[in-house]
């Protein structure tokens, strides 16, 4: 963590000059660029592997057609399918994983008074008058909701409102062009799973406002964090799938927040 500090703390003082007392919040910002471009390359590989699943959907609706009585052969039959196309279906889960070590990082450096013995002098730095240390409830207990603070807090809101309501509307795009596959059980009996299957599909699309209450009980800091990558992830898939019809049963990415 004192590592991690003082590479923050640097950065910081490089960026004074353009930002004054807000550079470290610009810093901060500056960090999540870093991870964002670090793990693109991995974010490339997902959206590969997102449309090459896409063409494989005729194959595994006829797999779904072939084992609607069967629901253990039709996931064996899937994975060998993926197996043979060189298609990994949890690729899209590895950009999300790879950033969480910087987001905890980050809340840990601002949550902690001590950094390797010392006091810590990150939680000094502030932007506008809202402290990076600070959470919602800091800001509005001082000044209420549309004092300075609050207002900031109030920005990044309706940022992430806008950035969860697009993933909602494209995760619902994505989920009526490709329903789960969890085919029927012999007899009409529901399948294993089927009922864990469903509640997760009416549950996915409104993962993306999760990132409300990160925002609101993080410190700035952390939330700073939050809003670049879930900003950056939305202009970032909106690129990457470009060439993807949704509406020809090919699927976007699913929104992971950061």
């Amino acid at each position: 963590m004192s590592v991690f500090a003082s590479l923050v703390a640097d950065l910081a003082d490089l960026l004074a000059p353009l930002f004054h007392g807000s550079a470290m919040a610009a810093a901060i910002v500056a960090v999540t660029v870093c991870v964002r471009l670090l793990v693109h390359p991995l974010s490339r590989a997902a959206a590969r592997g997102q449309k090459a699943r896409a063409k494989l959907s005729p194959q595994i609706a006829a797999l779904r057609k072939k084992h609607a009585k069967n629901p253990e052969k039709f996931q064996k039959a899937l994975m060998e399918l993926h197996r043979k196309e060189k298609v990994s279906p949890l690729a899209g889960c590895l950009p999300g994983l790879f950033q969480l070590p910087a987001f905890f990082l980050l809340y840990h450096l601002f949550s902690s008074s001590n950094i390797g013995g010392k006091a810590n002098e990150l939680l000094d730095h502030s932007l506008l008058t809202a402290p990076l240390g600070g959470r919602w409830a800091d800001a509005l207990g001082d000044g209420g909701p549309f004092g300075t603070a609050g207002l900031l807090y109030l920005a990044l809101f309706a940022l992430v409102a806008a950035v969860a309501t697009f993933n909602y509307r494209r995760t619902k795009l994505q989920l009526a062009a490709n329903p789960p596959a969890v085919p029927g059980a012999p007899g009409g009996e529901q399948a294993p799973g089927a009922g864990a299957m469903a509640a997760m599909t009416k549950f996915m699309p409104l993962m993306s406002f999760m990132t409300l209450f990160t925002v609101a009980v993080v410190p700035l800091a952390a939330a700073l964090y939050v809003v670049t990558s879930t900003t950056w992830s939305a202009v970032e898939r909106a690129f990457l799938y470009r060439d993807m019809p949704t509406g020809t049963g090919a699927a976007m990415g699913v929104a992971a927040g950061m």
